[in-house]
């Protein structure tokens, strides 16, 4: 993640550089140059928020699977629906421990 501050860093010292060189030299293409270099660097910091907000939720839904899982192996039963339930047999039940 650190990557993508450093290259939004680099691209807005290219978009200072060009804006300099397009004033000293009175050139349009050069400010619209440095204009697009800099909204590149604003795309790229944009996306790295984005990417940390997701990852922060790929983390949080990791923990609450593992969570789970852990739940449901310390107590088997609690994963079967209310449906199951009532279709238990004890040879049923004993297979379901069986297959885990």
């Amino acid at each position: 993640m650190s990557l993508i501050l450093i290259v939004a860093i680099v691209l807005i010292a290219w978009s200072l550089h060009l804006m300099r060189q397009a004033f000293a030299q009175h050139e349009l293409s050069l400010m619209l140059a440095g204009t697009l270099v800099a909204m590149a660097a604003a795309a790229t910091i944009g996306v790295y928020f984005v990417m940390a907000d997701y990852m922060l939720y790929i983390e949080e839904m990791a923990q609450r699977s593992a969570a789970v899982s852990l739940s449901q192996h310390a107590y088997p039963i609690a994963a079967f629906t209310w449906q199951d339930a009532e279709n238990l047999t004890p040879e049923t039940l004993e297979l379901s421990f069986l297959l885990r």
